[in-house]
């Protein structure tokens, strides 16, 4: 089973990241912060854990206000550095434990947290930025990751109460893994400062201490502060320190404090922590009492023949022809699929398989391979192929043997103007 080790939490300002870039450790004005991170890398460096559950805010990069979620958990196998405005930093992509992440979400669902889901996305300094300084990555990075992104930055946003429920079922999915992992929650963001308005600069050495030591020792008294209270004490931006409830919530009742440091450089006052987790096993098997919860709901699926459920497993495989297909809704990639359709499969690195299953139209080979109906419908739309048509072939029949088994005969395609 999965183990869960520790819990680091540590604050993600980008002047952590600007100082590796630019080798500034061992400045004056720096190496307090990197003093305060030595005992976190020798941690890690001692633990070797296999995956470190990351949790994070974006900051307005891949994560854009026309689309946002409280809670967005990766379920990728690779996730690169994102171009924050001055180009993407000189770091190489950092794995991630797919077959973890998508039992962790299939957990947080059944535990009725209505999660959101991401793949394909570079990340940015609200992970890269303390991890470039917690671990070696000149010749690849040493551990997996698992990221967990809370929206923080446009209300309403989650409260301290439920980020802390969150780092509650976090445990119950991570402990019942079945397979042999050790793994470190890592929270980052905070604590206090406000990089807008005229409070802008705003910071609150004290309350940072309170609160540290609140979440080590009475963490469920900081889940009845509300955001505003957050605001007034921290900055409105230092609210983001409820993330570290997450971490704090993934562990036992009781831990042992490590390590803890605080340095105020400039903007935002940094701290580390590490705890180090002292769970008990329950005398019965609460493991698979969870895993049981989590396959309830899709118990039998299995049995219906001609039935492919879209799981994140075939979502991340099929990833990269779901989002060729994808593309089809915008003019000028229809009309070069048309004209150039290899130069486009070249273009976007489909592979062999996924080629022929294009050119070959072949819509159930497409639905096995895993590839999502409703995108099927779109390169229909494209190639003057109907929604029956697609269907009957699915069905192993011709039109009109479908036709015979429905009670309007009639045929029709997704709406649109274009010319067939």
């Amino acid at each position: 089973m999965a183990k869960i080790i520790g819990g680091l939490a540590v604050s993600h300002t980008p002047t952590i990241g600007f100082a590796v870039d630019h080798n500034k450790q061992h400045e004056s004005a720096w190496a307090p912060i990197f003093d305060g991170f030595a005992p976190m890398r020798q941690w890690l460096e001692e633990k070797k854990p296999d995956v470190l559950l990351y949790v994070f805010n974006d900051h307005v990069t891949s994560f854009f206000f026309d689309h946002y979620s409280a809670f967005v958990l990766g379920i990728d196998d690779s996730y690169a550095v994102a171009d924050e405005g001055g180009g993407p930093r000189d770091l190489p992509p950092i794995q991630g434990h797919a077959a973890l992440s998508q039992h962790i979400g299939a957990s947080l669902m059944a535990d009725e947290f209505d999660m959101s889901f991401f793949q394909d996305k570079p990340l940015d300094h609200g992970l890269f930025s303390p991890l470039s300084a917690l671990l070696p990555w000149q010749d690849g990075w040493p551990m997996q990751v698992v990221p967990l992104q809370v929206g923080v930055l446009q209300f309403p946003i989650p409260s301290a109460r439920r980020c802390f429920k969150l780092g509650q079922a976090l445990r119950r999915a991570i402990e019942s893994f079945p397979e042999e992992l050790s793994v470190a929650v890592v929270a980052t963001g905070g604590v206090s400062h406000q990089v807008h308005g005229e409070r802008c600069g705003f910071n609150n050495p004290e309350w940072d201490a309170q609160f540290i030591d609140m979440l080590v020792n009475d963490p469920e008294r900081l889940t009845e502060i509300t955001l505003a209270e957050y605001a007034t004490l921290g900055g409105l931006e230092g609210a983001e320190v409820i993330m570290w409830l997450i971490m704090r919530g993934a562990l036992s009742a009781n831990v042992e404090k490590l390590h803890q440091a605080y340095y105020l450089p400039s903007m935002t006052g940094i701290a580390t922590l590490i705890l180090e987790n002292q769970a008990r096993e329950a005398p019965v098997d609460v493991h698979q009492r969870q895993r049981d919860k989590i396959n309830l709901q899709l118990a039998g699926v299995e049995q219906l023949p001609g039935t492919y459920p879209f799981t994140h497993a075939r979502s991340l495989k099929a990833i990269r022809i779901n989002r060729f297909l994808h593309r089809l809704i915008q003019p000028a990639w229809r009309q070069r699929f048309n004209t150039a359709q290899q130069a486009l499969f070249d273009e976007a690195q489909l592979s062999a398989e996924e080629q022929r299953l294009l050119r070959e139209l072949d819509w159930r080979g497409l639905i096995q391979y895993g590839v999502s109906f409703f995108l099927l419908e779109k390169l229909g739309a494209v190639v003057g192929v109907s929604n029956l048509h697609i269907y009957s072939a699915m069905r192993g029949q011709t039109l009109e043997e479908f036709q015979q088994t429905r009670n309007q005969q009639v045929l029709y395609s997704v709406a649109g103007k274009a010319a067939k």
